[in-house]
């Protein structure tokens, strides 16, 4: 097997608000969203999309660019269930190891949209994280976001790390892996082969305040992993292996963004199949920005996502000035 994700699924609600106000701080930063509380609130329009979340975008993303790919999760006996077992089939993710439990619920998440923004409200199920029986270590493991019980398990997955040097670690963490602590997943960052998040997440990481890019990577890379990516916004994508420092820019959008849900689980897992493809990183740099830009063409974080086709098509026709540069 090519590219293995692990972390929790679930089944998007993307409700696209009518009526709401937008108020940020200078810069349109810090933005909070509000609505009259206490009222009913008309929204234009709902849609369910089964078998996201960040590792299992992840999942399609490899499978959609011809790697041979799978998925570590769980799913409850339910409806919800069986959409992303039927959705991960379909796009030819294997689902050998993603357990079906009986008692415990499918998650169920609810993504606020107004105008090209989204607040996600989540929910986790208690879900026990193991390492299945009879795992074949593949070539490139992609582990990202799991519920807050999961502690134990990246230690243990640190551990399997370890015994099977044949398989590298690409982490991209979620809101609970990143509560746990640095301290706390030191082993995990020690084993981690590719490591990605964006800027503000990587200040939360090292509990740093206002921090430049340059420093923020190479803290980063301190921690373990051998590949920093850091993303930032429109200002582009940076990456650090311990040599040098590099810049990717957006790739230019042909239109307005419908929704930037799954922008970052692109670009994060399309760098890493490239590297898995044999790509350098200079080259797997290009290639991230690009399935980037698709995906927030659409609603859904996997709509959008390229075939590798596609994808080589967009960047033979790139413009000039789309190109890695040093920091």
């Amino acid at each position: 097997m090519d590219f293995i994700a692990i972390g929790d699924t679930t089944v998007d609600e993307f409700i696209k608000l009518k009526e709401a106000h937008v108020s940020c701080d200078i810069n349109h930063e810090n933005c909070t969203i509000s609505m009259t509380w206490g009222d009913k609130i008309p929204y234009d329009s709902s849609v369910l999309v089964p078998a996201v979340g960040n590792a299992a975008n992840a999942a399609v993303a490899a499978a959609r660019l011809g790697l041979a790919s799978a998925f570590v999760s769980n799913v409850g006996h339910d409806t919800f269930g069986s959409d992303i077992l039927a959705t991960f089939a379909k796009e030819g993710v294997d689902t050998q190891y993603i357990k079906v439990h009986d008692h415990i619920p499918t998650n169920h998440h609810y993504v606020l949209m107004y105008e090209t923004e989204r607040t996600i409200l989540i929910r986790h199920e208690e879900y026990p994280y193991t390492i299945p029986e009879g795992f074949v270590p593949p070539k490139w493991l992609y582990l990202s976001s799991v519920g807050e019980q999961s502690a134990d398990f990246h230690i243990a997955l640190a551990e399997w790390l370890i015994a099977h040097p044949e398989t590298k670690l690409a982490f991209q963490p979620g809101t609970f892996q990143m509560k746990i602590g640095k301290e706390r997943l030191a082993p995990l960052y020690a084993a981690t082969e590719f490591f990605a998040c964006n800027k503000e997440e990587a200040e939360r990481i090292l509990e740093a305040g206002k921090t430049d890019i340059p420093t923020l990577l190479r803290d980063m890379h301190a921690l373990g992993p051998k590949i920093v990516l850091i993303t930032d916004g429109p200002d582009g994508a940076f990456a650090y292996d311990g040599t040098e420092m590099l810049k990717v820019p957006m790739y230019p959008d042909p239109s307005p963004p419908a929704n930037r849900t799954g922008a970052g689980d692109a670009m994060t897992s399309t760098v890493v199949a490239a590297l898995s493809l044999g790509k350098s990183l200079r080259e797997a740099l290009l290639w991230g920005p690009v399935n980037s830009m698709s995906v927030v063409q659409h609603v859904g974080a996997q709509k959008g996502l390229l075939t590798r086709e596609k994808l080589e098509e967009y960047l033979a026709h790139a413009p000039a000035d789309y190109i890695v540069t040093a920091l």
